[in-house]
C-alpha cells in the first residue's frame, strides 16, 4: 500500500479487497471513504490538486476531454474482452464476437487519429487527461496486442505515444511484458 498527500489530503492506494466490485484501482481517503473507478479517482485528485488541472473547467472543453477518456476506455474494454475470450477453452471461443470487438478497437483508434490530426496534444495546447487516457491505452495495446502494428498505421498516435513515453510518469508505470 502506498500513502501520498495531495492538497493537504492523505490517501492510500490499495488492493481490490477494498473495492466491493473486487477491482483496482481503489483509493482510501483519510476518513476511510474508498473511491474506486479510475474516472472517479482522477476527477477527485484533479479537483484537490494545488497545481495545474488535467480536466478543464469550461463545460465544452471538459466534455471534449471526457469524450477522449471515454473513447480510450471503450477501446480498452473491447481489448480486454478479446483477451478474456482468448483465455477460454478454444472450443468455447467465438471468433465472430472477437472480430466485433476488434472492429470497435479499430474504429476507435481511427477516430482518435482523425481527431488528433497534426496537433501535438489530443484536445488542448498542453497535456491534459485526454492525453493520459490515450497514452495509457496506446501503451496497453503495445503490451497486450504486440502483433497489431497500430504505430505504423497511425503515425500521429505513434508520435503522441513517443512523446508521452518520455514522461517519468509513463516510464515508471509501463507494464512489464
Amino acid at each position: 500500500m502506498s500513502t501520498n498527500q495531495i492538497g493537504g489530503e492523505h490517501f492510500s492506494a490499495i488492493a481490490a479487497s477494498s473495492n466491493p466490485l473486487g477491482k483496482i484501482p481503489a483509493l482510501v481517503l483519510d476518513d476511510g471513504l474508498t473511491l474506486f473507478d479510475s474516472q472517479v479517482i482522477t476527477e477527485y485528485l484533479d479537483a484537490i490538486s494545488p497545481v495545474g488541472h488535467l480536466i478543464p473547467d469550461n463545460p465544452r472543453e471538459r466534455a471534449v476531454v471526457k469524450r477522449w477518456e471515454a473513447m480510450a476506455d471503450g477501446i480498452l474494454d473491447a481489448g480486454v474482452a478479446i483477451v478474456l475470450e482468448k483465455r477460454r477453452p478454444e472450443t468455447e471461443q467465438s471468433p465472430a464476437w472477437m472480430e466485433r470487438q476488434r472492429g470497435k478497437m479499430e474504429r476507435g483508434l481511427a477516430q482518435m487519429s482523425k481527431e488528433l490530426g497534426t496537433r501535438s496534444w489530443c484536445t488542448a495546447e498542453a497535456l491534459n487527461l485526454s492525453d493520459l487516457a490515450a497514452g495509457s491505452l496506446l501503451f496497453w495495446l503495445d503490451f497486450r496486442f504486440p502483433e497489431w502494428l497500430w504505430r505504423q498505421q497511425y503515425p500521429n498516435l505513434n508520435a503522441l505515444a513517443n512523446k508521452l513515453g518520455q514522461r517519468k510518469s509513463f516510464k515508471e508505470t509501463l507494464p512489464n511484458p
